[in-house]
């Protein structure tokens, strides 16, 4: 699992732990592990160390510091190392003082340095550590736009990301590694910061953290929460989703639902809904009516929405009404949006939303507004989607407060949160899984594992790393066109693929 601490929590640990250390001994570890790291890249790209081309953006304070120490032990190892000055009064002293005393060259002009960094083979980005919010300051922009022909290693995060959030707030350096100090930071593993900081490497630092509100599962962590049936299990004991999906209009959206919760661990699938002979007739073993929820036999979990067209409404209501858990997709979020949070209000059982950006915002409109999420009276202007798409982690914690209910907001990065504050990160995917109907596979699955007893936290977070998982082993590295039922024909192997890794010694 990679724990994900805020900002002031890692300060905090650092203040601890460096009053009980002699002065600079912190700093000192973390320039140890990032020139290590880039000692390890530069031999990967030029054979050796001695002779690379190593230019140092060195903003002021702690950030620039550890990257100026780094850069000094890169030239003891023979490496050519500039260090360009961003903020050269407020430049940490003894980090340049330990450049110099190494060879390292200091660069003040705007223009060298701009050369220097088009032909480095290794840029160290300690320009905004940490702390840093909003975008590049103007001295630092240009590097953000130059071209470059070497690696770019962030030093704990790319300057101009938000540590805890992972927004980007304007021009922002692009890395192709980041280096972090101690623990990984929210805005490391959420997009849109987390395309901006490569791959991401730990360095160790000995800080002593509290329980993370951030993580993303691994593995041999959703391996743990796989539902397994046991010697005495049978379908029921094994759970039954119900499935209220599917319209005249998406007949579609009722077999890709169904086709998910077939692979996700409950025993039995239950569907109700208009396009019970097209579910019957491609899964024989799906149990089907065309009533309603009300009416269809006991469930362990609802799964409403998925292409309901017209008969949301109804579905909604009647799943809403069981004491079970329900998960909420699509049309039934539409729905909910206009009745807002009230809808929610009397339910024992636990509810999971799954909207995308637009429904999202649909749904907050919904909450300020008093249910009617076409805003009206004189509301607040609703939310704009492509605002909370650049501001996953708030939004996804906006709507958990806002409904009670745990939110799986999809998109580039999926965010699992729950009502207690707890989220969870999902680390795999691809962007071909932007096609018409796998959020209907996501749904299905997400309501089995509901329905096998998952949590809705370990529900989502399960369901959107499978299916993201899935989703690669479709479109078969690198990469290729996959249609929604792919990636529910997926799921098996992507489950085994888990199984199988956290079954290897030393997983």
């Amino acid at each position: 699992m990679r724990s994900a601490h805020r900002v002031d929590q890692v300060r905090a640990a650092e203040a601890a732990l460096m009053a009980r250390l002699p002065g600079g001994t912190l700093m000192q570890r973390a320039a140890v592990g990032l020139a290590a790291t880039c000692a390890r890249l530069l031999t990967r790209r030029r054979g050796r160390v001695y002779g690379s081309r190593v230019v140092v953006l060195a903003g002021s304070g702690d950030n620039g510091g550890d990257a100026l120490y780094a850069g000094a032990a890169l030239a003891r190892r023979g490496a050519r190392v500039s260090a360009v000055l961003l903020a050269p009064a407020r430049a940490h002293a003894a980090g340049l003082a330990a450049l110099r005393a190494a060879g390292g060259r200091v660069v003040l002009e705007q223009e060298v340095g701009l050369a220097d960094f088009s032909r480095a083979d290794l840029v160290l980005d300690g320009i905004v550590g940490i702390g840093g919010k909003g975008g590049l300051r103007p001295e630092a922009q240009p590097y953000a736009r130059a071209g470059r022909a070497g690696v770019v290693v962030a030093v704990d995060v790319p300057s101009g990301v938000d540590a805890d959030t992972g927004e980007v707030a304007g021009a922002a350096l692009r890395a192709d590694v980041t280096v972090c100090f101690g623990t990984y930071k929210p805005g490391l593993l959420i997009d849109p910061g987390a395309s901006y900081a490569g791959a991401v490497q730990l360095v160790g630092i000995g800080l002593e953290l509290p329980a993370a509100e951030v993580v993303a599962l691994q593995h041999a962590d959703v391996a743990g929460l796989l539902p397994v049936p046991g010697a005495e299990s049978d379908k029921y004991r094994r759970g039954v989703v119900g499935v209220a999906a599917g319209s005249a209009r998406y007949p579609g959206a009722a077999l890709l639902a169904v086709a998910g919760a077939l692979r996700g661990g409950a025993g039995a699938v239950r569907y109700v809904g208009t396009a019970a002979e097209e579910v019957v007739r491609r899964f024989p073993e799906a149990l089907v009516t065309e009533g309603g929820p009300a009416g269809a036999g006991r469930v362990q979990a609802w799964v409403v929405g998925p292409g309901g067209g017209e008969g949301a409404e109804r579905a909604l209501a009647e799943a809403l009404a069981a004491d079970v858990p329900v998960l909420v997709d699509a049309d039934g979020l539409t729905e909910l949006a206009r009745l807002g949070p009230g809808a929610l209000a009397g339910r024992t059982a636990p509810t999971l939303l799954t909207p995308h950006t637009g429904e999202a915002a649909r749904l907050l409109a919904g909450a300020e507004n008093g249910g009617s999420a076409g805003g009206g009276g004189g509301g607040a202007r609703p939310p704009a989607a492509d605002e909370l798409a650049a501001a996953r982690l708030g939004t996804a914690r906006r709507l958990a407060a806002a409904y009670r209910a745990t939110v799986l907001l999809k998109g580039s990065t999926t965010v699992v949160a729950d009502p207690g504050g707890a989220v969870r990160v999902n680390p795999t995917g691809t962007s071909w899984l932007a096609t018409a109907g796998s959020g209907d596979v996501l749904a299905g699955l997400a309501g089995s594992l509901l329905a096998a007893g998952r949590s809705p936290l370990d529900a989502a977070s399960v369901a959107a790393y499978l299916h993201g998982l899935a989703a690669r082993h479709a479109a078969a590295t690198p990469g290729a066109p996959v249609t929604a039922l792919e990636v529910a024909a997926a799921l098996s192997t992507a489950w085994n693929d888990v199984r199988s890794a956290a079954a290897e010694p030393g997983a």
